[in-house]
């Protein structure tokens, strides 16, 4: 109202233009315009009465419209408005415009938005949201566990419940799982699209560990295996900032219902496998989807395959299977050591760091975000998986160390070693497997020192083991320092009466044999 008056005063006494009064009070010449009209239409004149305050005069410029007489016109459904706004590209002024079309003397824009606000303000927080129809799926586990007994010890063990719900409809999908791990995490994440029969646009996690690396209040950084999930189902991982509640409010209120309506019914239940416990929550969650909400109209279910699925992305033709990923570096045998298992990739890249996916069944190596090399996964600790293409043409052009330059190396600390390393070599389908081996003798050598790594070499050989663990047992265990003619103590034959010989037995076996 200041500026309301200071517009009167310039007109009335200053006497200035409409373009004048706009430019001196920072205003729009169409706002001075219409402050001017409602004042002639109020009967004002300056100066002002001074019995007139702000509050007064902005009554006089700016009457509340008149109420609707009961009955005159026709009320809107919110109910059906406030359904209908969570579906993709609804909006209020379209609704509002078919209620015009079919109701002419209905209200205005402006008052039916007024009217829609005060009434979706008198619904649950969990109503009151608005989340768009297969937009959002707000992922959490309860706080609450379930116990499970062993019914050959009679131990208990608690497990988690995993809980998702669809922001628009508040579908929910409940399941309990042995830990809070990453392949735990992943696997309640597939048979919640399953259960849905579809896929969201988005996925909206808590900052839990097990699906964001590295929390951060405005760029998360997620597990890969997460980010693999994600871009398999095509959705987006949007987690809910630290510290604000409001951004996953959807998924706490579900988690609350499934707390109250599912697992308190099953307090005084005993569960003797994971299978049966899942087997109740599913009928319950069931119950509870189909339970009517208290003040809106219908059930989550009938929300659900009303608005929700039909707008749901559909799932891939197969579902996700759990990886794992990890960094690697590759050796100078162009292998990369995964769970004790080798596997090669292309000699181009021997001292580059790789990425590595693995699953139960295959292996995926990536450099900077490309294929390089895949593989069968296999269990066999100590052995290798190698492709013939991945190995060199003329190795002495691309790779330092070389089988000659090794054996080189080895006989600078002496002839056994030397030949170890040639043996070594030697057993391997290809002599760049024992590249590995050899390089760890040049470790145990600049551990325990040269004389006795050559004196474990001979040891070694005498005993015909030639493997790099061979030699670090027998350093380890000091028998470097026993001399090599200590191995083998031959005792003298011992004569006695009873005692019959080879040729007895000979003898014997030659008269067997002619009968």
């Amino acid at each position: 109202m200041r500026k309301t008056k200071e517009v009167f005063r310039l007109h009335f006494e200053a006497g200035l233009s409409e373009r004048q009064i706009a430019k001196i009070c920072v205003l729009g010449k169409g706002t001075v315009r219409r402050v001017l009209k409602r004042a002639e239409a109020a009967g004002l004149s300056w100066p002002l009465p001074l019995s007139l305050d702000d509050a007064a005069l902005e009554k006089k410029l700016f009457p509340p419209p008149p109420p609707p007489l009961a009955g005159q016109r026709p009320q809107p459904d919110y109910a059906t408005i406030h359904k209908e706004l969570k579906s993709p590209n609804v909006t209020l002024q379209l609704l509002w415009e078919e209620y015009k079309q079919a109701h002419p003397d209905g209200y205005s824009y402006s008052r039916l938005s007024e009217l829609y606000s005060a009434w979706s303000k008198r619904l649950d927080l969990v109503l009151r949201q608005d989340h768009r129809a297969g937009e959002k799926m707000f992922v959490d586990h309860a706080g609450q566990t379930v116990p499970i007994i062993d019914r050959l010890t009679g131990e208990t063990r608690d497990v988690y419940v995993f809980v998702a719900v669809l922001g628009a409809s508040n579908y929910t999908y409940a399941g309990a799982t042995w830990t809070r791990g990453l392949r735990d995490w992943i696997s309640s994440h597939v048979r919640a699209f399953e259960f849905f029969h579809g896929c969201t646009r988005l996925v909206v996690p808590d900052n839990w560990k097990s699906g964001v690396k590295q929390p951060c209040y405005y760029e998360p950084e997620l597990n890969p295996t997460y980010n693999d999930l994600a871009v398999h189902y095509g959705v987006g991982i949007l987690p809910a900032r630290p510290y604000h509640a409001r951004d996953k409010a959807k998924v706490e209120a579900g988690v609350q219902v499934v707390q109250r309506w599912v697992l308190a019914a099953l307090r005084k239940r005993q569960f003797f496998s994971l299978a049966e416990l899942n087997q109740a929550i599913g009928e319950l969650t069931g119950k509870l989807n189909q339970r009517p909400f208290r003040k809106l109209p219908g059930t989550r279910e009938e929300l659900y395959r009303s608005i929700d699925l039909p707008v749901l992305r559909p799932l891939p033709a197969q579902p996700y299977v759990f990886a794992e990923w990890k960094r690697a570096r590759v050796n100078i045998d162009y292998h990369i050591d995964l769970e004790h298992h080798y596997y090669s990739v292309p000699y181009q890249l021997v001292g580059k760091e790789v990425e590595v996916r693995y699953t139960v069944t295959s292996v995926e190596i990536l450099y900077q975000g490309k294929r390089v090399a895949s593989h069968a996964r296999s269990s066999r600790p100590g052995k290798h998986t190698t492709l013939p293409e991945h190995r060199p043409k003329a190795h002495q052009k691309y790779l330092e160390w070389t089988p000659s330059r090794i054996v080189e190396w080895a006989g600078t600390i002496g002839p056994f070693t030397a030949q170890l390393a040639e043996r070594i070599m030697a057993e391997r389908p290809h002599p760049e497997q024992g590249y590995r081996s050899c390089m760890g003798l040049i470790g145990l050598g600049r551990r325990y020192g040269q004389e006795r790594l050559e004196a474990a070499a001979q040891r070694a050989i005498h005993l015909q083991v030639h493997s790099y663990p061979s030699v670090k047992s027998i350093l380890q265990r000091g028998l470097d320092r026993q001399s090599v003619m200590e191995l083998v103590t031959l005792s003298p034959p011992v004569e006695h009466a009873n005692i019959r010989g080879a040729g007895y037995y000979a003898g014997s076996l030659f008269e067997e044999a002619a009968e």
